[in-house]
């Protein structure tokens, strides 16, 4: 009975020790799942700064991205903010008060924009300006504020990634050669389509690509002519001896009925 207890024991060890050796892969797996998620990258215009100072939305964008790239989907309004849009603003943004008249109110589409959004992660630059904003809205329309943990801030993504760098959309934009030559004026659609590609880059590229299964398919078969086998020298990898005299003087402390001593024997 014992010595059964004692082979339970070392199998379990032996157990413990090859789910360390798999923890990597299953991390990799994980990754990859995570990878594949529906996202929304999000911005919006605004007359001033502050929304406790009466300032509002005038304009509103999102872009539908799954795996890191757009799926074509977006959402697009311009509000009317009951209000006037300062001078200064519109050099930013170039949406007059004018123009703005006859547009529809947050509260018009609030529903439409939630249906839209789902229960998706929010990516978006400086998501604290625009987190503030949209849920100030929101709470005026009568619906409930959206999470701040659903936010990913790409400004603050960018600042981690390159300490000290310039991290604005533009910059950003130069840095991964993504081209905002028709970024005239500041524009929540307009902007958000930017940050998707901003977005990929700082994700890591195309390395996200590696794991969609039907991109991977599809390149395959349109490529496959273009495929060369490179058959690679195999590789030999040794044990040093200090690792080997150890693992062999741990093996020795479990006494004879050591498992790993009949695997070796046999």
């Amino acid at each position: 009975m014992r010595e059964a207890r004692r082979e339970r024991r070392e199998f379990s060890f032996i157990l413990f020790l090859y789910s360390l050796s798999i923890l990597p892969c299953l991390a990799s797996l994980l990754s990859r799942l995570a990878s594949r998620m529906r996202e929304i990258i999000f911005d919006t215009e605004t007359t001033g700064m502050d929304p406790g100072s009466g300032h509002r939305i005038v304009e509103l964008g999102g872009v539908e991205i799954y795996n890191y790239r757009p799926t074509g989907k977006t959402f697009h309004a311009y509000l009317n903010p009951d209000r006037d849009v300062p001078e200064e603003v519109v050099r930013i943004h170039g949406l007059t008060t004018e123009f703005l008249a006859d547009k529809p109110r947050f509260m018009d589409v609030a529903t439409d924009f939630l249906a839209f959004i789902g229960d998706a992660p929010l990516v978006i630059h400086n998501a604290g300006f625009d987190m503030k904003f949209i849920n100030a809205e929101l709470s005026a329309a009568g619906h409930a504020p959206i999470a701040a943990m659903r936010a990913r801030d790409t400004l603050q993504m960018a600042r981690n990634k390159f300490p000290g760098q310039p991290a604005s959309l533009d910059a950003l934009c130069r840095r991964f050669g993504v081209d905002n030559t028709g970024r005239s004026h500041h524009g929540a659609l307009l902007d958000s389509h930017l940050l998707a590609d901003v977005y990929f880059y700082l994700m890591g590229g195309a390395q996200p690509e590696l794991f969609d299964i039907s991109r991977s398919a599809n390149f395959a078969q349109d490529d496959a002519t273009h495929v060369e086998t490179v058959i690679r020298a195999s590789r030999k990898f040794t044990t040093p001896p200090e690792e080997t005299e150890a693992h062999a003087k741990f093996i020795d402390g479990m006494g004879d009925k050591a498992i790993w001593k009949k695997v070796k024997a046999s």
